[in-house]
C-alpha cells in the first residue's frame, strides 16, 4: 500500500462521510505504508476531481447571502458555511499529500495530518449542524478555495504561498468576528458553536504554519526571497487581496514574519 495513491483515492470519495473515513483510516494506518516520493501520480480520466456530493449547489462567492446567527435557519446557515470550508480544506490537504513529487517525507506526513484534523472539524460541525435539523447540502455554498488549488496545481511554491498562508489564513481572521457575533445570538446552540471555532481555530493556527514552513523551505530551496515573492505570485494567479481586520496574535502564532504582516497592513 502507497501512501500517495490513497490520498488520491480518498479525495475523489464524493460521499462526505466515506471521505471523512476514508481519511481518518489513511491516518491510522499510514505507518504500514510505503511512501514514494519521487512518483509521479496520473490520475485516471473516470476519477472526480475533487469527489463532492452532488449538493450543496455551487454559486459564485457574491451569490452567497448574508448569513446571521440571530435566526434558528441563519445560525445553521452560518454553520454549514463554515462545514463547508473544513470540508474543502479535506481536499486542499489530500491534493497537496498526492499531486506534489520529491518533497521531504516530512511534507506528505504534515498534510496528511491537516487533512485528519480537517476531517474532524467537518465531523463535529457537521453533527452540531445535524442537531440544528440540518445537513451539509441544504445550503448553497461558492467554490473559491478549489478555484486557487486548480490555478497552483502545477506549482507546489504556489500552492504554499496562496492556499494555505493566503485563504486558509483568512480564516485565522475571520474565526473572532464570527465568535463575537454568536456570543451576541447568546442561544446554547451558538454559545456551542462558538466552543467548536476554538478548536478549530487552534488547530488552523498549526496548518498554517505548516504551510508558512514549506513556503520559506521551498523558497530558500530556489533561492527566492518570501516576502517581494509572495507579491508577485499573488497577482500572476489573482489571488485575492486580504484586507483588515487582521488576527495578528493568531498570524503570529502561525510563523508570520513583522515583515509580512507590514505587508498585509501595506507597509
Amino acid at each position: 500500500m502507497s501512501l500517495r495513491p490513497f490520498a488520491l483515492s480518498a479525495l475523489c470519495r464524493c460521499d462526505p462521510n466515506e471521505k471523512v473515513q476514508a481519511v481518518q483510516s489513511l491516518w491510522d494506518q499510514q505507518h504500514a505504508m510505503t511512501l514514494v516520493t519521487s512518483a509521479i501520480i496520473t490520475p485516471t480520466a473516470e476519477l472526480s476531481l475533487p469527489g463532492r456530493p452532488s449538493l450543496p449547489h455551487l454559486i459564485p462567492a457574491k451569490h452567497v447571502p448574508t448569513r446571521t446567527p440571530f435566526t434558528p435557519e441563519g445560525l445553521a446557515a452560518l454553520l454549514h458555511a463554515v462545514c463547508h470550508i473544513e470540508f474543502n480544506a479535506i481536499n486542499l490537504a489530500l491534493d497537496a499529500v498526492w499531486r506534489f513529487p520529491n518533497m521531504p517525507e516530512p511534507y506528505y506526513t504534515d498534510w496528511l495530518r491537516v487533512a485528519y484534523e480537517e476531517s474532524q472539524h467537518f465531523e463535529m460541525l457537521h453533527t452540531h449542524l445535524q442537531s440544528l435539523g440540518y445537513h451539509y447540502g441544504d445550503f448553497d455554498a461558492h467554490d473559491g478555495l478549489w478555484h486557487m488549488c486548480q490555478k497552483t496545481a502545477d506549482d507546489v511554491l504556489a500552492r504554499m504561498a496562496l492556499v494555505p498562508r493566503t485563504l486558509e489564513a483568512r480564516g485565522l481572521d475571520a474565526t473572532p468576528l464570527i465568535q463575537t457575533k454568536l456570543r451576541k445570538a447568546a442561544t446554547p446552540e451558538a454559545l456551542k458553536a462558538v466552543e467548536l471555532l476554538d478548536i478549530i481555530l487552534r488547530d488552523e493556527v498549526g496548518h498554517v504554519a505548516i504551510g508558512n514552513h514549506w513556503y520559506r523551505w521551498l523558497c530558500e530551496q530556489r533561492g527566492l526571497d518570501p516576502v517581494s515573492l509572495y507579491g508577485d505570485l499573488v497577482q500572476r494567479y489573482e489571488a485575492p487581496k486580504l484586507r483588515p481586520p487582521f488576527n495578528e496574535e493568531a498570524r503570529k502564532r502561525a510563523g508570520f514574519t513583522e515583515t509580512e504582516l507590514s505587508y498585509l497592513l501595506g507597509g
